[in-house]
């Protein structure tokens, strides 16, 4: 293997807008390649270096969803199940019918929403934050907004569609979490530690920051196109409360953190050390293409063509429609600061990309550096 074209493409995005890269690959198990370039701080001058902790963002989907297949593993949950069997609040939904003077004319739903419309994107939620409910929400918790009251707050918002009945990238997977709180019984912080970060090893994962590790929180950058150059841009604007748990896009980790439970699911759910997060049967099943024939034509990113969409992740379904160089079944995601996951199975390869650059150009760098690692493979 020579990894040379990918070290140049990483030397290239860090001299063209981006302000650090860095990329691991693991093949069979073993870390075949490991580079970084650029700088963590733009304005000190200081060279990216191992274990810096950033923001995961969508990335966390990944794991939320592993968190809940285990439960349907254990039969508490099934696919499915409709959600209000376990949080009542989404019993009664309203849908959104027509826009009016005084806002939008609601319907009752239809269809209930289903457990596997969660995993799915399909239940209709929008991705709006800022939704009358949840400011209310944030208000009366007085900034806390547990994750159980947030999904509380979420149900009182018309949904967007019949679940069911299309994709949409939204709040689903921040209402998975909650699904997980309610039917397990533990703060979905602490059921993630004990059931796959703990058990895997990964000591810089996880919702909160400690005083030590908030020291090697990287700085995050927005690209400023007018001037040219990246700015800081301080925080994680999906925390929206003190205890809000994001499912969706509330984790921080490291790069070698990640890549531990990503390659756990390249090896179909065990870990090389043994140990076991879910079945292959499960594994097999998160990268399933779920969409159907009612929703495919929603899931119509560019830079995803090719894929189909399975259980919180991206999963390629044609080479002749992506142009992509990985086997099909090869799965993953990705975050909004640009962070980028491949999990294959076939190929045992993992890869975890990092970048902290808010306007991340995914659609730029990710087709391409996936080329380029699987050109570089013997």
């Amino acid at each position: 293997m020579d990894f040379t074209p990918l070290s140049r493409f990483i030397d290239r995005i860090t001299a063209w807008r981006i302000p650090w890269a860095e990329v691991l690959v693991m093949h069979r198990n073993e870390t075949v390649f490991r580079y970084r370039a650029g700088y963590a701080d733009l304005e000190a001058k200081t060279p990216i270096d191992e274990d810096r902790i950033i923001y995961l963002y969508s990335l966390t989907k990944i794991l939320t969803c592993t968190a809940a297949l285990q439960l349907v593993e254990k039969g508490t949950i099934l696919l499915g199940d409709p959600l209000s069997d376990y949080l009542p609040e989404f019993a009664e939904m309203k849908v959104r019918k027509a826009q009016t003077d005084d806002g939008w004319a609601t319907e009752p739903a239809e269809r209930p929403i289903t457990v596997r419309d969660l995993f799915a994107m399909t239940a209709g939620f929008s991705y709006d934050l800022a939704a009358p409910s949840i400011k209310e929400a944030v208000e009366r918790t007085n900034g806390r907004l547990p994750t159980r009251e947030f999904a509380k707050a979420l149900a009182k918002e018309p949904l967007l569609f019949e679940p069911g009945t299309r994709w949409n990238y939204s709040l689903c997977h921040d209402v998975l979490a909650a699904l997980v709180e309610e039917v397990d019984g533990r703060r979905f912080s602490a059921y993630v530690h004990e059931e796959i970060t703990g058990p895997l090893g990964m000591r810089d994962t996880g919702f909160f920051l400690s005083e030590a590790q908030q020291s090697r929180l990287v700085p995050q950058y927005v690209f400023n196109d007018e001037l040219g150059k990246a700015d800081h841009m301080d925080g994680n604007w999906y925390l929206i409360g003190t205890e809000f748990e994001s499912g969706g896009a509330g984790l921080l980790s490291t790069v070698s953190d990640y890549a531990l439970f990503l390659n756990t699911l390249t090896n179909r759910g065990t870990s090389p050390e043994g140990v076991r997060i879910l079945s292959a049967a499960s594994v097999d099943l998160m990268r399933t293409d779920h969409l159907t024939d009612r929703t495919r034509s929603d899931y119509n990113w560019a830079h995803h063509a090719g894929y189909g969409y399975g259980l919180g992740v991206r999963t390629h379904v044609s080479a002749a429609g992506s142009g992509s160089l990985s086997p099909l079944g090869e799965f993953g995601w990705s975050g909004a600061a640009g962070s980028f996951a491949i999990i294959d199975p076939e190929s045992q390869l993992t890869v975890m990309y990092a970048q902290h650059l808010v306007n991340n150009q995914e659609p730029y760098v990710h087709p391409r550096l996936k080329n380029i690692v699987y050109s570089c493979l013997k």
